[in-house]
């Protein structure tokens, strides 16, 4: 879907609004296979955030001063190690997650209206899955330690957003409640948000339930609530999602995404 504004498809709105969330002083973790993440995460540090420490294929690498990027289809992609400024040995991405990280993006094949993430699989059985995911691989340890971090979906239906995930793979708030991860001392801030492909969500303040937030062009709330597996806390007023300028897409196009995934 094309925004209204900007001539640009969804995921590169997605990938700007992305790239907003980080911070210049930001060190990122991100997953392998997620390009609306990696680009997001390039087009900050090629714009409003040149000291972005990005961490991937054991190393952490700076693109700030790069003018081609080639379109590597995975974080693990061994051309990225010639951005590295430096390297980690395997055990540090994780032993050190809070001093490294203060920002990491996970996915789910479930997300629950806490914020609680499964990459394990579905079903009740753990010996006899239903479906087998990816595993939680560096997850759990990420998802507890990262100063904060952002929840990624490319799909929006009943089957991902459920009342309760069959496994946690990463705890975002439990059970509900803002003091849910202090009870349990864990070091980290947990969820801010759940990107989709239909718009942004938030945790409500007090409970952490999952509440609208932002919605992407041409999609409407009751949309939404219809692929969700649960009642979504809905303000009387959401926000569109903000439109990328016009020099973000140009930086995707000529710089990022030269071969253009998030064009399709």
């Amino acid at each position: 879907m094309r925004n209204a504004t900007i001539d640009c498809t969804r995921k590169e709105l997605i990938a700007t609004f992305i790239s907003k969330q980080m911070k210049d002083d930001d060190a990122v973790s991100f997953p392998a296979g997620i390009p609306e993440v990696r680009v997001g995460v390039f087009l900050a540090n090629l714009t409003h955030a040149p000291d972005l420490r990005i961490q991937t294929t054991m190393s952490q690498i700076n693109v700030h001063r790069e003018q081609k990027l080639e379109d590597c289809e995975s974080a693990m992609d061994w051309r990225f190690y010639r951005f590295a400024e430096g390297f980690y040995l395997h055990h540090e991405c994780f032993d050190f997650a809070a001093k490294h990280s203060t920002a990491f993006f996970v996915g789910g094949i479930q997300i629950d209206r806490f914020g609680n993430t499964n990459l394990i699989g579905l079903g009740k059985d753990p010996k006899k899955l239903d479906f087998r995911g990816p595993g939680s691989l560096g997850s759990t340890t990420m998802a507890t330690q990262a100063g904060r971090y952002y929840i990624y979906t490319n799909a929006h239906n009943k089957r991902v957003f459920v009342e309760e995930c069959d496994f946690i793979s990463a705890y975002g708030w439990g059970k509900g409640g803002a003091d849910a991860r202090s009870k349990l001392g864990l070091p980290g801030g947990g969820p801010k948000y759940v990107i989709s492909p239909l718009g942004v969500m938030d945790f409500e303040e007090e409970t952490k339930a999952l509440r609208l937030k932002y919605l992407h062009p041409g999609v409407t709330a009751e949309e939404v609530q219809d692929n969700t597996g649960f009642d979504l806390i809905i303000p009387d007023r959401i926000e569109q999602t903000p439109a990328p300028s016009q020099a973000d897409i140009d930086i995707i196009r000529e710089r990022v995404d030269i071969n253009g995934m998030l064009r399709g």
